[in-house]
């Protein structure tokens, strides 16, 4: 009786040992597919959409067209929306503000500047608010601010449209390369 009973012990103890190993197994299994699991870091190539909003007014958004697509880490897009998105997976939604030392900068009143008329473009009613583009570096546009026409001079305003201003972000990441 000694034996049966030691016998069923030994099962016992290796059903135990087998539901502890599966258990174990399982468990891994689900950590390495967590591990696996890819999220936006430096160096990722990112597809994803994203709405703008400053001021609770839409600025920008690619929902209606072609997914943004760039490289983290390669100075493509402002530090703050860079850090907004850093940590998150394929399917999740975020929403995130970024503050203007993070985004376009402060506004810059030095970047407001006097004009010569004779330098502005020929046959353009000049009229405060209007915007202009001058060639930026690079030989990229950039838009610029009338803000005051004077008898001699035209007021610019050289500050980036959206330098000042909180930039408030909602994202949705479709794809991490």
């Amino acid at each position: 009786m000694y034996r049966i009973y030691r016998s069923k012990i030994k099962i016992l103890i290796c059903m135990v040992m087998l539901i502890t190993l599966v258990s174990v197994a399982q468990g891994e299994e689900k950590g390495d597919k967590s591990k696996k699991e890819k999220v936006v870091k430096d160096g990722s190539r990112v597809k994803l959409h994203y709405t703008l909003k400053v001021e609770g007014e839409i600025i920008d958004s690619s929902r209606d067209r072609e997914p943004f697509v760039f490289q983290v880490g390669s100075n493509q897009v402002i530090p703050g929306f860079e850090k907004g998105i850093k940590g998150m997976k394929v399917g999740e939604k975020k929403s995130f503000k970024v503050l203007p030392k993070d985004g376009y900068g402060e506004v810059n009143k030095e970047a407001i500047q006097e004009v010569p008329k004779e330098k502005m473009p020929k046959g353009i009613e000049l009229k405060p608010g209007m915007t202009l583009y001058v060639s930026g570096g690079g030989g990229y546009p950039m838009p610029v601010k009338v803000v005051e026409v004077k008898k001699d001079v035209v007021v610019i305003d050289f500050n980036h449209p959206l330098a000042g201003k909180t930039l408030n972000f909602d994202v949705e990441i479709l794809e991490i390369f």
